[in-house]
């Protein structure tokens, strides 16, 4: 690559990371309030914060890295306005075209990470993100038992409470009251220990050394039992259960399925390469500023540019679901309009200024 090229690559590579940087540090914070309100409400433990911010950061970053490139682009070229750098370039008779070539490196290396993230990674942690807030809901419904502390699990049919426990997990001096439709049974046990089966839908508190009471309340008769060991198991509902939603559905499978959800989802992910490549395009001729212009000019205009192209994408995938617009036309025209406003920009500023009359 020529000198001028390389030039050009950095001073856009670095707007680009630094864009994107920014935009994705807004995006975890948002992300870590969300889930943080969620296992608030829902009662998820601590330990899957983290994964959800990861998996659903990771899942939106195909949306942050399109609008990163037009915002790093306009921003490259606008301190190469600003600053009389592109007119020194002009007068060494490079023309707005030649900028096409390190741009188009850059282009090329996000467009092929995109189509990774949109096709293979997004998919995965959308799947990722369902299982992990599936299991937290599971683990919520039952809670994590700690000594000391009385814990309601079963809908609150069921109280537990354990003196303490050993570092093997053995819980120590445990009582254990449940309600079975009218009757109310007491447990009392010098040792018991916490079994999860079946991948979290079921819960056994195994008790040992102890006895068992049960009874009507208001009736003096209990029936008494002395055990060794004695289990009680608790089920846990799937509060998620049924098939994955078309968002963390393998691309593979969405290519096989004829549904026009499936076509409306396929071409959507397949849209967020070919943006950010219209983008590219788009970004060089709008990054023009004009004398004593600022070197910010043209930002409201690149985003505003961008909110309204999404906003396209994003109803004619609606509008591909529903059935309105043919799967074959689908979001593809969206592209060849502001392909078409791309190359107005470039011809408009290819031909020579009107004569005044």
């Amino acid at each position: 690559m020529a000198t001028l090229d390389r030039y050009v690559l950095r001073e856009v590579a670095v707007s680009w990371l630094a864009v994107t940087g920014v935009l994705l540090l807004i995006l975890v914070a948002n992300q870590l309030a969300a889930v943080l309100g969620q296992a608030a409400e829902r009662g998820y433990p601590r330990s899957v914060i983290l994964g959800l911010i990861g998996f659903t950061s990771l899942q939106n970053l195909t949306v942050l890295i399109p609008i990163g490139l037009l915002l790093g682009i306009v921003l490259a070229l606008g301190r190469l306005y600003h600053e009389s750098e592109m007119a020194a370039i002009r007068a060494c008779g490079v023309g707005l075209s030649r900028l096409l070539r390190p741009v188009g490196v850059l282009a090329a290396v996000v467009t092929a990470l995109l189509a990774w993230l949109a096709l293979d990674a997004s998919p995965r942690a959308y799947a990722e993100a369902q299982e992990i807030r599936r299991e937290a809901l599971r683990q919520a419904q039952f809670g994590s038992l700690e000594p000391g502390k009385f814990h309601s699990f079963a809908g609150g049919d069921a109280v537990f409470y354990a003196e303490s426990r050993d570092p093997d997990g053995t819980f120590r001096n445990v009582f254990v009251q449940r309600r079975a439709q009218d009757r109310v049974e007491l447990v009392l046990a010098a040792r018991a220990r916490h079994v999860v089966e079946e991948g979290g839908a079921l819960h056994v508190l195994v008790l040992y050394d102890g006895e068992r009471y049960e009874g009507l309340p208001g009736q003096p008769q209990l029936r008494r039992i002395y055990f060794a060991e004695h289990g009680l198991p608790v089920r846990v509902a799937d509060p998620e259960s049924g098939p994955l939603r078309i968002e963390a559905r393998p691309t593979a499978e969405l290519l096989r399925a004829g549904d026009a959800a499936s076509h409306a989802e396929l071409q959507w992910r397949l849209s967020l390469p070919v943006m950010a490549l219209v983008l590219t395009l788009l970004a060089v001729p709008l990054a023009e500023l004009q004398p004593r212009q600022g070197r910010y000019g043209r930002i409201g205009l690149a985003i505003l540019v961008y909110f309204v192209y999404a906003n396209l994408l994003s109803a004619a995938k609606t509008w591909v679901e529903k059935g309105t617009l043919d799967p074959a036309v689908g979001l593809w025209c969206t592209h060849v309009v502001v392909l078409a406003g791309a190359g107005w920009l470039w011809l408009r500023q290819a031909r020579p200024a009107w004569p005044s009359r």
